[in-house]
């Protein structure tokens, strides 16, 4: 098969294509025949040196796919409800970026009606983490408020969507006026030019000096102490990334006086039974959704896959609003 690998740490550039052999699928595995592979920030780190796969897991890049199955044992395909030839869309730990791909069945949702292979490849590496962070981890609630950092990213746009949609009142960061707009347009109420406006001034006064109850954070960085402020009383902080940095100084007494939740994840090294829970509840309670058109996967750029490295140039530059995906 075809794939692209990471020839050694570096820019875009290090990424080629190259021969492969085909994955096997081990028990609990399903074979999937790679339609389109989806681009995440990890992937970057990934290529940078910084975010190795975890053990026992391909060297190749790449955290989601969609396409047909190809593959696995017909039993417990049809245990899970899948057969040969049906269109799939799944989590990985890695080898994304390939032809063929091997993904635990449980981490394997069908496409959902409606939905082209770029649409679907869009969908897991997003749509599970914010499903985590938002509403399991951060216990996100009707008639609550959410700030998103980073709205125009891909969480950012599923973060806004699956939020509205579940009866949340929405506010978002974004880098400039027309990426705000865009935000907007995907359903957000308020949308605030980190550039240009203090964040944490702003969503107090749009909350009416009340503070946000829920916080999605990409930043970490310096952005915590501005997020304790504007957090209102019993309000959590999920933390899923340091595009920031590491190191973040705040008021603990404002943690203390408010009863507030700071929390943190990471999902790759999680394991299969927890990504199966969670694929579970996303066909539950989220699928509906994307079958009717309330949430839609937002694309910002296809790339064919031998075109990687443009896909990641793209993805560094920060200009794009929604997701990068790849086909093959």
């Amino acid at each position: 098969m075809k794939a692209i690998e990471i020839s050694r740490p570096g820019g875009p550039e290090v990424l080629r294509t190259v021969e492969r052999a085909a994955p096997v699928p081990q028990a609990g595995e399903m074979l999937i025949a790679v339609r389109a592979s989806g681009v995440n920030r990890p992937d970057v780190l990934q290529r940078k040196g910084a975010y190795p796969p975890p053990p026992g897991v391909s060297d190749l890049p790449g955290l989601e796919v969609a396409g047909t199955v190809a593959g696995g044992d017909p039993a417990e395909l049809a245990a899970a409800g899948f057969r040969l030839g049906d269109r799939v869309c799944a989590l990985v730990a890695g080898g994304g970026y390939a032809e063929q791909c091997t993904a635990p069945i449980g981490q394997c949702l069908p496409v959902p009606a409606g939905l082209t292979d770029v649409e679907a490849a869009a969908l897991p590496e997003t749509f599970f983490t914010v499903w985590q962070n938002v509403f399991e981890i951060a216990k996100l609630q009707p008639g609550e408020t959410l700030l998103v950092q980073g709205g125009s990213s891909g969480i950012g746009v599923t973060a806004i969507q699956l939020a509205k949609a579940l009866g949340a009142t929405v506010i978002v960061t974004a880098g400039s006026d027309d990426k705000c707009a865009a935000c907007v347009r995907l359903g957000a109420d308020h949308a605030i030019n980190y550039r240009t406006q203090d964040f944490a001034a702003e969503a107090r006064r749009l909350t009416g000096g009340r503070g946000v109850d829920v916080v999605l954070d990409m930043v970490a960085g310096d952005y915590v102490e501005r997020e304790v402020q504007c957090l209102a009383d019993d309000g959590r902080l999920a933390i899923i990334a340091v595009q920031g940095g590491t190191r973040s100084a705040f008021d603990a007494g404002l943690v203390l006086r408010k009863r507030l939740a700071i929390t943190g994840s990471t999902l790759r090294a999680r394991s299969v039974a927890y990504k199966t829970r969670l694929a579970q509840a996303l066909r539950e309670r989220v699928w509906p959704l994307l079958e009717a058109g309330r949430v839609k996967p937002v694309i910002h750029a296809v790339f064919p896959a031998a075109d990687a490295a443009a896909a990641h140039a793209l993805m560094e530059s920060s200009t794009h609003v929604g997701k990068i995906v790849l086909t093959w």
